[in-house]
């Protein structure tokens, strides 16, 4: 964890040693309804660092797709080597972008010591991803891909962020992924409010993500 200063508060990025320069195909995903808030600042630093590298990166916005709750039915465990989830909405495309993505970055402000609705929507639809979980059979088709994670929030991090960092450490495991990055930016209301160091720490965010 890094603090700077007093008041604003990180939690660090997981840096890994590059193993080289090959292009890589990363999407990542907006949880935040502000298109020019706080996290979607800090994340444009992240995929300008990401596309200055050479790789192929595509944001989705989620606030904008149409994602309806997971059902419970459990009718995707029936076949557990596609996406067969029954409610066809733009869940399905997403998901199957994040298949054919090596890297995916989730990006979130802190609602409610948690993710936004609108990423925690479609991380609940991933649930049709992943088959035979804590069995020695479990198996998911997010299964080796870089796994990073950006939230930022008004907050500190204790007693506030950390919540969220212990469920995508979860979530990880869950899709039997590698968590490559995290960052977390706190105590920022406002974007104005963003110290300038951070932007060093999207950019170690960025490079943690593909090393």
């Amino acid at each position: 964890m890094i603090n700077f200063g007093s008041k604003h508060h990180t939690r660090t990025p997981i840096l890994k040693t590059c193993k080289g320069n090959a292009t890589m195909k990363i999407t990542t995903l907006l949880g935040s309804a502000k298109k020019k808030g706080n996290t979607a600042i800090v994340l444009g630093w992240v995929e300008e660092e990401l596309k200055a590298q050479g790789h192929n990166v595509e944001r989705i916005y989620l606030h904008n797709k149409s994602i309806k709750g997971c059902l419970g039915c459990a009718k995707c465990r029936e076949n557990p080597d596609k996406i067969a989830c029954v409610q066809k909405d733009d869940a399905v495309g997403i998901l199957e972008q994040m298949i054919n993505s090596e890297v995916i970055l989730y990006a979130s402000p802190v609602y409610f010591w948690g993710f936004s609705a609108q990423i925690k929507i479609l991380i609940d639809r991933s649930y049709s991803l992943v088959a035979n979980y804590q069995q020695p059979n479990h198996t998911s088709l997010l299964q080796g891909k870089r796994l990073g994670l950006l939230a930022t929030g008004a907050g500190t991090y204790e007693n506030n962020a950390e919540g969220l960092f212990t469920a995508f450490d979860r979530i990880a495991d869950y899709f039997l992924a590698q968590k490559s990055g995290e960052l977390y930016v706190g105590e920022c209301g406002l974007p104005a409010d963003i110290p300038a160091a951070i932007r060093s720490k999207a950019v170690e965010l960025a490079r943690s993500l593909v090393a």
